[in-house]
């Protein structure tokens, strides 16, 4: 008579078939590890900024209000520009923030211009 180990010996089955399975998952759940540590490492670093007015002030100068969001403690700089009608960049300005004890500050930077601007931005902000 044929025992079940002799079957499955014969037919693959077993603790081989198991064992790649068991592999391969840990080394799947590992990949996923990584990729979601990375995913939130970068989140936590990250730095936000949003637009929220601006001001012309006279021909050679805007006036703009934002809103920058970012880890604690952390020094920042961003790149305000002032756009003319054909969204050329007229002037622009890099400004640094002093680390805060907030995730969100509201700020305003003045902008001189070689030409009359019709509005101011953000560019982008990153943490130094």
């Amino acid at each position: 008579m044929t025992t079940a180990l002799e079957l499955d010996e014969r037919y693959g089955r077993g603790r081989r078939k198991r064992a790649k399975w068991v592999i391969g998952g840990a080394i799947a759940l590992v990949v996923v590890v990584i990729a979601s540590w990375v995913t939130v490492a970068q989140s936590m670093n990250s730095v936000d900024a949003d637009d929220l007015s601006y001001e012309l002030v006279d021909e050679h100068s805007v006036t703009v209000r934002f809103q920058v969001t970012a880890p604690q403690g952390r020094d920042l700089a961003c790149a305000v520009e002032a756009l003319d009608e054909e969204f050329g960049v007229v002037g622009w300005k890099i400004v640094e923030i002093p680390a805060g004890d907030s995730h969100m500050q509201q700020l305003s930077a003045t902008i001189p211009t070689v030409a009359e601007a019709t509005t101011g931005l953000v560019n982008s902000c990153w943490a130094l």
